[in-house]
Parts: C-alpha cells; sequence; structure tokens
C-alpha cells in the first residue's frame, strides 16, 4: 500500500527530475513552443519541495491536491493549470484514505488525465502530455515500471506527430520531427513514480 510519504518521496523524485532535465526540456520547447517550459517546470517543482517542507498533508491525496494548487500558482503558460489540473483531480479521486494501492492510483490518475484532456480539449495523438500520460495509466494497471516505460514510448513517438493543440499547433507539418515537451516531462513525472516505488519489475 502507498502513504503519505510515497506520495511525498514522488513529488520531491519528480522536483529533482525536472530540476535535472530543465535544459533538455527547454530545448524540446525552443523548437515547438516558447522555450520556457524547463524553466517553469523546475520553478513550480522547485517551490512544491518548498511547500511540502513546510506543510504536513494527512493522507495521499492531500500532497497531491496542495502539490496542483502550488504549481498553478507558480507555474506560468499552460503548463501550471494542466498539470495543476492532472494532480488535483488525482488527489481529490483519492479522497481522505490514509493509504491507496497501487491500482486505486492508476483509476485516481486516469480521472486526473482526463480532466486534462477536457480542460486542454485534446486526446491521443494529438502531441501532447497526454500521448504519455494515456498509455502510464494502463501500464500502471500492471505495474509500476510499465508505467514509466510506457510513458517514456509515448513521450517519444510524439516526434513523428503533427501537433494539433497547444503553441505547437500554429507550426503545422514544422511541429513533426520534434518530441513535445510535455510529453517529455510528464514521462519524467511518471518516472518518478517508478523511482519512488523502487520498482521497475511490477511492484
Amino acid at each position: 500500500m502507498l502513504d503519505t510519504d510515497f506520495f511525498r518521496q514522488w513529488m520531491t523524485a519528480t522536483a529533482a527530475a525536472m530540476d535535472r532535465e530543465a535544459d533538455r526540456l527547454t530545448e524540446l520547447d525552443a523548437a515547438i513552443g516558447d522555450a520556457d517550459h524547463g524553466t517553469n517546470m523546475r520553478r513550480g517543482f522547485a517551490a512544491v519541495g518548498d511547500v511540502l517542507g513546510k506543510e504536513a498533508p494527512a493522507a495521499p491525496g492531500d500532497v497531491l491536491t496542495l502539490t496542483g494548487r502550488c504549481l498553478i500558482s507558480t507555474v506560468g503558460g499552460a503548463s501550471g493549470p494542466l498539470y495543476g489540473t492532472l494532480l488535483r483531480r488525482t488527489g481529490k479521486a483519492l479522497g481522505e484514505a490514509r493509504e491507496v494501492s497501487r491500482e486505486q492510483l492508476a483509476e485516481a490518475l486516469g480521472a486526473g488525465v482526463a480532466a486534462v484532456a477536457q480542460l486542454g480539449g485534446a486526446k491521443a495523438g494529438d502531441k501532447t502530455m497526454l500521448d504519455a500520460l494515456l498509455p502510464a495509466v494502463e501500464g500502471l494497471g500492471s505495474s509500476f515500471g510499465r508505467a514509466r516505460d510506457a510513458a517514456l514510448e509515448g513521450a517519444l513517438a510524439t516526434v513523428g506527430l503533427r501537433a494539433l493543440k497547444g503553441r505547437a499547433s500554429y507550426l503545422g507539418e514544422r511541429s513533426v520531427g520534434h518530441q513535445d515537451p510535455g510529453a517529455a516531462s510528464a514521462a519524467l513525472l511518471v518516472g518518478a513514480l517508478a523511482e519512488a516505488a523502487g520498482s521497475g519489475d511490477g511492484a
């Protein structure tokens, strides 16, 4: 079972990943966006780390809703609302349970991803963060490692897609050949989840 400390570890690992990969995310965004995705994600998750260091959420869902609120208030552009919605809705779906199973997390994350799709009006194949998140949710039903691998594969697959949503969609065919930065950061979020679980094999 996954407790509150696990979810704090997940967000801490995510913050470390966003900091480590910020330059790469910004390079990806420079090709098809505003060249600020890495900077924004680093700043947002650094703020999350500060908030979680000062507050003591009582339940796993509380960790995610607090994180979501923090991201909405600190991350610029579309990323703040999208990531904030993802984590707040996932947290809300988890409710006040003090421990949750991997299967329950997969179901809750699915609700969060659906909320992101509704907010952004995107679907699979539109070259957005959903191309990493949707397969991750499916993979999480089997294992943390499967979720991580599916998210990474989905993010890499956006290279061959034409962007149909977001700023990159303005480029039309010129968006083909570039990895979507939102999908790349979403894969980092899921990778941090597998890291927190300490498993790539089926925990």
